[in-house]
């Protein structure tokens, strides 16, 4: 208010009844509900269906201490939303207890670096097998001609049978 930066008769008018809310680490029965929460509203959003979050996956969800609170959370559902190829949630909870520096992130992998792996992940989950309800086009929730222009752009070939 001093710096008028905000309005004080609003100040006033919020500062009736004080509404503190603790952080998400100190809230951490309620990290269940709001990951079903977020995973389905962005599977709505994204037109995908989320039926499964996995045990280990939802326990280390609630371990983590969440220094971006609710809006960390948040994100890091929309984008396993994103990356979730089929009816269960795939959250990457591995770099959870990793905090990345401003160096380190830098030395992290890049989008193309992503997208190839997770693609890659997807082939071999189905054998290889690109097309039909079993095939990584499908796991991936796009077209047989998109992975394939993908895998083309990425480099990606099927390894050799011995």
């Amino acid at each position: 208010m001093e710096q008028h930066a905000f309005r004080e008769d609003l100040f006033y008018r919020l500062n009736v009844f004080p509404v503190t809310v603790p952080p998400l680490r100190e809230r951490r029965e309620d990290i269940p509900m709001l990951v079903r929460h977020f995973a389905q509203q962005f599977a709505r959003r994204m037109k995908k269906s989320i039926e499964t979050i996995p045990t280990d996956t939802m326990e280390a969800l609630t371990r983590y201490d969440w220094p971006g609170n609710i809006r960390e959370l948040q994100n890091l559902i929309e984008r396993a939303v994103i990356l979730s190829a089929g009816q269960t949630l795939d959250v990457p909870v591995g770099g959870l207890g990793a905090r990345q520096t401003p160096a380190t992130r830098d030395a992290g992998e890049t989008l193309e670096e992503a997208d190839r792996r997770h693609i890659i992940g997807a082939l071999e989950r189905s054998k290889w097998v690109l097309a039909g309800p079993n095939g990584a086009a499908s796991r991936l929730g796009i077209k047989r001609s998109t992975l394939q222009f993908r895998m083309r752009k990425l480099g990606i070939v099927r390894p050799q049978q011995h």
